[in-house]
């Protein structure tokens, strides 16, 4: 097979067309004339983590909250280690975004005043299920803002240390591209897949978080050096079992409490009440043979009961599937919950890369926003649009003045030779499914998944991160017969390095507080002394280097100083 070659360029490259990308487009074609491209993997209009839709903005300021107060809310979820400038920055912009997308066509509920109808203390409900359709629609309304669908993003491209574009493939096509840019903005998503999942084989796609996000944006900046952060704090979903649909419309929306099988309430037991609590509370009850574990929803009013089948319909189909089929609501039967596989993504917890107030990454020329970009957990949808604000204003400013690169003709056919390598290698022993599967073997049981309730210790990530270096050694063997195979390669390239520096920082914190999500065996003990870091962590001659950096407080503004 023979790849034509394009060369494209353009004053702002965005990779990832997902909730932030868009919103990062939109804020600059509202403030500019600059020329922005998209390369999305996927289709824009229903790509990335609201490609289903959702049923609440779960990061706003309601009446009688404040920007501090939602801070006040993230610091203590995640013990401390915030990055509190970020999360600071980004609550003051909550509300401003979710009015941009009121004006974008997103049906907000409000009550007879005519004010938005919160659900709890910092979430607001909406009608969801069309609000990437109307972020993809609003982007292509936009002068200078150009979509190149189905494209997939290999590596970024380094000039003396400077990012300055992006290579990729057409996934349709047999296309190579590089597309040159004064600045990129990396808004690619967290990373799925990377563990067995609840539901393996046929159903392995019914999962939490987006099965297509492969932490493509993340292993692009371990490869080339970039800085990272807070990957051990790994994020695992408390959902209802089997369909994994969300379980806080239920715990919120009707203010169900967690149970066990003898009917009693057991969250309260095992600490004060956080995120990471109410899994790993629920994961000690079935362990200890109290399980099943549910929501108490039996006996709610048939309004609620309804209230519950049309607000899943917005973003979880198949939990109302479920009860219909089986003719037994929640009002008639308690939902029962699991956790999943974990995960690691920046919009709930604090992996990602390591960004300044800015949102630019420790690779100049390169800017990070939403699940990709770290520090900042519970940023949820609004929190991504206030990073992607953020990042593109920053580039709006960085980039004035700034030359074009120039493109490296050289370089380009080195890069594309890579590429061709897979599409014209003999095909070997294994195929990109048998490997994918042996990655999410060994990181279940040897660096804390389902099967072994989430707990690992130092031995066991040893064997982990030894497979991961062979798996990556025969993944380069791989062969792929067209574009969508050499596809599938290059997102199993991207979870193993997503893998090695997960394991690496599971390793480095040596502590146990984030339970279920950070469990480390060896330990169990809280470490007041040690705790108050971040573990951060760059990649150096294929090896992941721990870099521990010290709490940085909300009023800061950190720059990057401190390389």
């Amino acid at each position: 097979m023979k790849l034509e070659t394009k060369v494209l360029h353009t004053d702002v490259l965005i990779v990832g067309g997902g909730t932030a990308g868009c919103f990062a487009a939109l804020t600059m074609a509202e403030r500019s004339d600059v020329n922005v491209l998209i390369a999305e993997k996927a289709h824009i209009k229903r790509s990335g983590c609201l490609a289903a839709g959702v049923n609440a903005l779960n990061a706003y300021i309601v009446e009688g909250q404040s920007p501090e107060s939602y801070l006040a809310y993230v610091r203590q979820d995640a013990a401390k280690v915030i990055r509190e400038d970020l999360v600071y920055s980004m609550s003051k912009r909550l509300n401003a975004v979710t009015a941009k997308l009121e004006k974008l066509g997103l049906v907000i509920l409000k009550d007879r005043d005519g004010k938005y109808m919160a659900r709890g203390n910092r979430n607001i409900k909406i009608n969801g299920e069309n609000i990437k359709v109307l972020l993809a629609e609003a982007v292509a309304a936009s002068p200078g803002v150009t979509v190149l669908n189905q494209f997939c993003v290999t590596d970024y491209i380094v000039d003396n240390g400077v990012v300055t574009g992006a290579y990729g493939f057409s996934i349709t096509e047999p296309v190579f591209y590089a597309v040159y840019a004064k600045a990129v903005i990396c808004t690619t998503g967290g990373a799925a897949g990377l563990y067995r999942p609840n539901n393996p084989g046929f159903s392995r796609h019914k999962m939490w978080y987006s099965p297509f996000n492969t932490g493509a944006g993340y292993a692009m900046g371990i490869r080339k050096g970039a800085e990272m952060t807070t990957f051990e704090m790994r994020f695992i979903a408390l959902r209802c079992k089997d369909t994994i649909a969300p379980t806080g419309t239920i715990a919120q929306g009707v203010w169900a409490p967690q149970i066990n099988s003898r009917g009693e309430e057991y969250e309260k037991q095992y600490g004060v009440p956080n995120t990471s609590l109410r899994l790993y509370s629920t994961v000690q009850e079935n362990q200890q043979g109290r399980g099943p574990c549910y929501l108490k929803t039996a006996g709610i009013t048939a309004e609620q009961e309804q209230e519950l089948y049309k607000a899943y319909l917005n973003m979880a189909p198949s939990q109302t599937l479920r009860w219909q089929e089986s003719g037994r609501g929640p009002a008639v039967e308690h939902v029962e919950i699991e956790g999943t596989e974990p995960y690691i993504v920046g919009g709930h917890t604090g992996s990602g890369y390591w960004v300044d107030t800015r949102r630019r990454t420790t690779l100049p020329g390169l800017y990070a926003a939403g699940d990709v970009a770290g520090g900042s957990p519970q940023k949820y949808v609004t929190g991504c649009l206030a990073e992607a604000e953020i990042a593109a204003l920053a580039v709006l400013e960085d980039i004035q003045d700034k030359p074009s690169p120039v493109a490296d003709l050289a370089e380009i056919d080195g890069e594309q030779e890579k590429i061709l390598a897979f599409l014209t290698q003999s095909v070997g022993l294994y195929q990109t499914e048998q490997l994918e599967e042996a990655m999410q073997k060994t990181m279940d049981e040897y660096a804390g998944g389902i099967t072994v309730g989430y707990v690992y210790n130092r031995k066991k990530l040893q064997v982990a991160q030894g497979r991961m270096e062979e798996l990556l050694v025969l993944a380069r063997q791989l062969s792929a017969g067209d574009m969508h195979q050499l596809m599938h390669i290059y997102e199993l390239l991207d979870r193993l390095y997503v893998c090695k520096t997960l394991i690496a920082h599971l390793a480095a914190r040596q502590e146990t507080r984030w339970r279920a999500f950070q469990e480390n065996a060896d330990y169990p003990c809280q470490d007041d002394e040690h705790w108050l870091k971040y573990v951060n962590s760059r990649q150096e001659a294929g090896k992941v280097r721990i870099v521990l950096r010290n709490i940085v407080e909300k009023d800061e503004i950190y720059e990057h100083t401190d390389q």
